[in-house]
């Protein structure tokens, strides 16, 4: 079930966490991987892992708000099966603490970014009629939340672009998706805890703004990763999938 042998999948931003788990699990699925992140280090440390593992994997440094880059990594990987968007960023505060330089920042990488990576290779999916997108929102793209203003104007982007794509491209073979994950125990949460007087209060308080009283993991966010990407789920497009435990059921 779920198998991905003989598919070739480019997941952004797979150095670290939501995307090193997916790129791990599609490996393991029997997927070639290609590993894009702007981070050559970790990029390169999924790969090595992938591979102890027994998988197939390959690494290229990307800057997904870089469109020469992003079309010339597409001409040169050519036609793609999957094509996970994974990289962004974050950004904490309101309206009134947030610069035009932060709203610029994080709309080149989580919006542009998407965009970009989205434009290049989906020509080549049309052509064979067939590809799954995926790409990665929030709970945060559906709901408000609290001192996060820019970081959500982005991620309802995500949503709209992915509905708009899905829409546009029904017809084609190619389907597009997001998963929109809650709070996720990812390296970046981890160190966002540290900058709190009290780390474990905060974790505690983190994890308390899901109903099911915990975050999520990073491999729960990649299974879910993986049903999109299968061919199981051929009828599924245009959906905003919740990985929230249940955080925007009660919104």
């Amino acid at each position: 079930m779920f198998d991905l042998a003989g598919k070739m999948a480019v997941i952004t931003g797979a150095g670290s966490g939501i995307g090193r788990a997916i790129a791990q699990r599609f490996a393991a699925a029997g997927a070639r991987v290609h590993v894009a992140d702007s981070a050559e280090a970790e990029g390169r440390e999924t790969v090595s892992l992938i591979a102890a593992a027994g998988g197939r994997a390959e690494f290229s440094r990307l800057d997904v708000a870089d469109e020469p880059a992003v079309s010339a990594l597409a001409a040169r990987l050519g036609a793609i099966d999957i094509l996970v968007n994974n990289a962004g960023i974050g950004h904490v505060g309101t309206l009134l603490e947030a610069t035009g330089a932060d709203m610029d920042r994080l709309y080149r990488v989580n919006v542009r970014g998407v965009f970009n990576v989205s434009k290049a290779f989906l020509p080549a999916m049309l052509a064979r009629g067939r590809g799954s997108i995926i790409n990665l929102a929030s709970v945060g793209g559906i709901v408000g939340i609290r001192d996060r203003l820019v970081y959500c104007t982005t991620k309802f982007a995500v949503v709209g672009l992915t509905k708009s794509m899905a829409l546009d491209h029904a017809a084609d073979g190619v389907r597009v998706n997001c998963i929109c994950p809650g709070r996720v125990e990812t390296p970046f949460v981890q160190a966002r805890l540290k900058e709190y007087a009290d780390p474990e209060k905060a974790f505690r308080e983190m994890s308390a703004s899901q109903p099911i009283g915990r975050m999520g993991r990073p491999e729960e966010v990649a299974a879910a990763a993986h049903y999109l990407a299968s061919d199981e789920a051929e009828l599924v497009t245009g959906s905003a999938l919740m990985t929230d435990g249940g955080w925007s059921a009660g919104k």
